[in-house]
């Protein structure tokens, strides 16, 4: 039997990654998958194209998003929202004020490694140079890429470690139940993205599941980059257990000689077509209307 597999989890120049929407589809279709869905931080614009290059080349393509969220002491999980309607008034407005504030974060960002630059007695980065590059949203990737040129960092990783941690500039974010009520209200689900990024602690991410649970969430990102074999079956069995759907997808942001590769993570990642299904069980079973 052939099985079909698919990311739902990858990242487009819409919010910080380097390939363009359609770019990422026909590079998913080139991996083989069957079904993928851009999950942009904050940001719905891709999705049009994507679908467009989906059509095209013969992958299906599921409305994504992934929206940074809080609660309580957590300041920095990621909420994935998917077959929601991308024309939603409500979810358009809000994702549009979150734009605006990354534009201007982005360029908080680059004064902060300028003035950084500046103490090293290093030419500053200009910004406009550095947007026009990202040949569409700005993200922290293309500040890392335009220090990269400059020979000022080895790559990426020295990038983020020298300069966009210690000049970072906190994210603007959702407290998670309303995350999950705009997201269902513009008729999509809500899955858990990368749940070891939240905490390694299993009683703890427990305790969290069992709470956002209660508040709607629909499922748990249990197919990810951050596990191994043995979490993902874990994260499985806990998703199952409390009725939560499981999905799966890379993370992937970019370039294709990174660690994390679209479709299979760091290489062990086999998400299976299943994913999808359950996705549109949800669907179906919450929005369907009655015959």
């Amino acid at each position: 039997m052939n099985m079909k597999w698919v990311d739902l989890h990858l990242h487009s120049t819409c919010s910080d990654g380097l390939y363009t929407p359609a770019e990422v589809v026909r590079r998913a279709a080139a991996a083989g998958l069957a079904a993928v869905a851009l999950a942009d931080h904050d940001n719905i614009d891709g999705i049009e194209a994507a679908m467009a290059a989906g059509a095209e080349w013969g992958v299906e393509v599921l409305s994504g998003v992934e929206l940074s969220v809080v609660w309580q002491a957590y300041n920095d999980i990621h909420l994935l929202g998917y077959g929601f309607d991308h024309h939603h008034s409500e979810l358009v407005e809000a994702l549009a004020s979150f734009q605006d504030f990354r534009e201007r974060r982005n360029e908080l960002i680059v004064e902060r490694v300028n003035e950084k630059l500046r103490t090293e007695g290093r030419a500053p980065l200009d910004f406009d140079e550095v947007a026009a590059k990202a040949d569409g949203t700005l993200g922290r990737p293309h500040i890392a890429m335009a220090l990269q040129e400059k020979g000022y960092v080895r790559g990426s990783e020295d990038a983020f470690q020298r300069y966009l941690i210690p000049c970072n500039v906190e994210k603007r974010t959702f407290p998670i139940d309303e995350a999950i009520a705009l997201i269902q209200r513009a008729g999509g689900v809500t899955v858990l993205a990368h749940p070891p990024f939240i905490t390694t602690d299993r009683t703890a991410f427990l305790d969290l599941l069992g709470t956002f649970a209660a508040l709607g969430l629909d499922g748990v990102e249990a197919y990810n980059s951050g596990s191994s074999l043995d979490d993902i079956d874990w994260y499985i069995t806990q998703a199952r257990r409390r009725g939560l759907i499981v999905t799966g997808g890379s993370d992937f942001h970019g370039p294709d000689t990174g660690i994390i590769a679209i479709g299979s993570g760091r290489g062990q990642l086999k998400i299976p077509y299943r994913c999808v299904e359950d996705i549109r069980q949800v669907l179906h079973r919450r929005y369907a209307s009655p015959d």
